[in-house]
């Protein structure tokens, strides 16, 4: 029998009410220990609570039964006041009677594995106690809703489909089959393939709104790299200085922009160096460029010259105008001046249209985290495999259509169970 356990199910730290949640079998029992108020379920009742004649405090508690809670156990809620005090006098309660305090994430592990949500539903709602902007609540919710669940399901359904129509050409290969159903697996398989294909290739954006859209600024030393950072989050936050080589390593912050956020990462100069400190700040930059998901190429307006290795969707940038006696309009970029602020406002606005172009899309929920990509890459190499095949060993292609379908159990969290779990649930709270 699983330890009933508890948690602090409300923020940290003195509050007005504090909310202590219990699940399993003793949840009840412990509840009737503190108070002699019959508890009905689904109904806030008012009460004492009460240690061997000892007035602990002034509560409200609800009272979920199994199966019809969140966790498919019986459950009980204590909002009681806030302080320090009074929680840890019931935890020495609880724990008095038997009771264990929660690991992270152990009230909603116990959810998927009693059935009342699946593994994407559990990260739906780690990623909503998380989220701290617009997209990223939106995002979670859709993902609690079961949008991720009911996309990955239906590609689940056509891969038992498909698996039994294998079945059948393999079963039966002298009966009279349709001429056209070797034809027809090949075409499922395909389709499935390409559907896969255009999931992996939006899996970014689910990854951007989550963790945060990655906005680098590169340059050569005292180009103004680190001033526009500074401007970009309206505080001082990197060092500025006019001696070429001031930032030495990745300087990190977090802004907002629109209903989404941000990762701005201000870098060392960008120039040929033998000083062993600066060579590893400018490998930091290039490394930190390669996983960009926008980079602003910042060049001094009075020396242009132009970085070589720039893409297509970089934004370029003529920084110090305030200084330059004219700048050159052949190559489009935005001029600016921190010192002024000339140009800012334009391209903060720049900014945000490649963030929203970027994020803004909806063809179905993307993928949130790299668990999911892993198991649509396999999912999608095993189609690959099954394709090249062309049925030459329809068991050979059988075999690989049932581990595509695995890669899908595994999401759901029915396959390698305790391993996919484990992994999962060490993310999470304390208390959910």
């Amino acid at each position: 029998m699983k330890h009933t356990i508890f948690a602090l199910a409300s923020a940290q730290g003195r509050a007005g009410v504090s909310v202590i949640r219990l699940s399993g079998d003793k949840a009840l029992w412990a509840a009737g220990q503190l108070t002699p108020r019959r508890l009905k379920p689904r109904h806030a009742v008012y009460t004492p609570l009460t240690w061997r004649d000892e007035l602990i405090d002034q509560a409200i508690l609800l009272y979920f039964p199994a199966p019809h809670s969140f966790t498919g156990e019986d459950c009980i809620e204590f909002h009681v006041h806030g302080a320090r005090a009074v929680l840890d006098r019931l935890y020495g309660l609880f724990t008095e009677m038997g009771l264990r305090l929660a690991e992270p994430g152990e009230f909603s592990r116990r959810a998927v594995e009693n059935g009342k949500i699946d593994l994407t539903q559990a990260e739906g709602i780690a990623d909503l106690v998380d989220a701290e902007t617009e997209a990223q609540r939106r995002q979670a919710l859709t993902q609690l809703d079961g949008g991720l669940r009911r996309r990955y399901e239906d590609w689940r359904s056509d891969l038992v489909d498909l698996l039994a129509r294998l079945e059948v050409y393999i079963d039966f290969p002298d009966e009279d089959l349709p001429d056209d159903l070797s034809q027809a697996i090949l075409t499922r398989i395909v389709t499935l393939r390409d559907s896969l294909n255009v999931a992996l290739a939006d899996a970014d954006r689910g990854r951007q709104i989550r963790e945060g859209y990655r906005i680098v600024i590169l340059g050569e030393p005292n180009a103004g790299k680190s001033s526009l950072f500074n401007a970009l989050l309206k505080a001082e936050a990197a060092i500025v200085t006019p001696v070429a080589g001031t930032t030495r390593d990745v300087i990190e912050a977090q802004l907002r922009i629109g209903p989404y956020s941000v990762l701005l990462y201000d870098t060392a100069g960008l120039r040929e160096t033998d000083e062993v400190v600066e060579r590893e700040g400018i490998r930091r930059a290039l490394s930190k460029a390669e996983e960009a998901d926008l980079r602003l190429w910042v060049v001094d307006a009075s020396q242009p010259n132009l970085p070589a290795n720039r893409r297509d969707d970089d934004l370029l940038i003529f920084s110090k105008a305030d200084l330059a006696a004219g700048v050159s309009r052949e190559t489009p970029a935005h001029v600016i001046s921190t010192a002024t602020g000339e140009g800012i406002a334009d391209l903060v606005n720049a900014i945000e249209t490649k963030v929203t172009e970027a994020l803004s899309g909806q063809t179905f929920p993307a993928a949130t985290r790299e668990r999911h990509r892993e198991r649509l890459r396999a999912a999608r190499g095993q189609l690959d495999e099954a394709m090249a095949s062309r049925l030459r060993v329809p068991e050979l292609t059988a075999e690989h259509v049932r581990a595509a379908l695995n890669s899908f159990e595994a999401l759901f969290g029915r396959y390698d169970v305790e391993g996919v779990l484990d992994v999962v649930f060490s993310t999470f709270c304390i208390g959910k």
